[in-house]
């Protein structure tokens, strides 16, 4: 029972971790809560939980070879991630804003797709399988004494965690939602843009720098 209980609370406390930092998918969630409506951040939401429970499975499947490759080309994975990261920041800010005014339900949606960009922008972020190696070494999520049935409820558990944050990020966002006009909107978008290019940019320098000087050191 007390293994059960380390097992379940270790794999809730290792969703919320690796979904709380608030990188591009978070601002993406936050963005479609306001101008879209729960519903379609929610399915994002999902869509990135998936991706962090895919990475999960392959740290503790110990797929070395997928690590490897990541080691290997971890500096053009963030040039290419980077690049990516750009391209929706500038169709993010030239989004007209008008369309997130109309009422959540009078807005034609596919949740798929929704669920396909939130999995795709978590998942083209494969830097993130060495947090998830952090946190499995930080709550001892596996060990020896382990059963495969221990593994199968910590991994729904990581998929719970996970959930759980995108569920109180897009409740507490749709809050205040009503609270946004046009305007505000408008400067919202340019604001999650703006700061999607940052990081952008800031990815973008290091892998090049890196890509760089590693190739001055051969």
């Amino acid at each position: 029972m007390e293994i059960l209980f380390h097992i379940l609370t270790s794999g809730l406390l290792i969703g919320i971790f690796v979904s709380a930092p608030m990188g591009p998918i978070g601002m993406l969630v936050i963005q479609r809560t306001l101008n879209k409506g729960r519903r379609p951040a929610l399915f994002t939401g999902v869509g990135a939980a998936l991706s962090d429970l895919t990475y999960s499975l392959l740290t503790g499947l110990g797929l070395s070879f997928v690590t490897d490759f990541i080691t290997a080309n971890e500096l053009l994975l963030q040039i290419l991630g980077s690049l990516v990261l750009i391209a929706f920041a500038f169709y993010l800010f030239k989004k007209n804003p008008t369309i997130a005014l109309k009422k959540p339900e009078d807005i034609p949606n596919s949740f798929w797709k929704d669920f396909a960009t939130g999995f795709l922008f978590t998942f083209a972020n494969p830097l993130i399988l060495f947090f998830i190696i952090g946190l499995f070494a930080r709550f001892n999520f596996i060990l020896p004494e382990f059963r495969y049935y221990h593994y199968i409820l910590g991994y729904i558990s990581i998929f719970a965690g996970a959930l759980l944050w995108w569920w109180l990020i897009t409740f507490f966002v749709n809050k205040v939602r009503s609270h946004f006009n046009m305007r505000s909107l408008w400067i919202f978008n340019k604001i999650i843009a703006g700061i999607l290019t940052i990081m952008a940019l800031y990815g973008l320098y290091n892998g090049i720098v890196g890509y760089i000087s590693l190739n001055a050191a051969k």
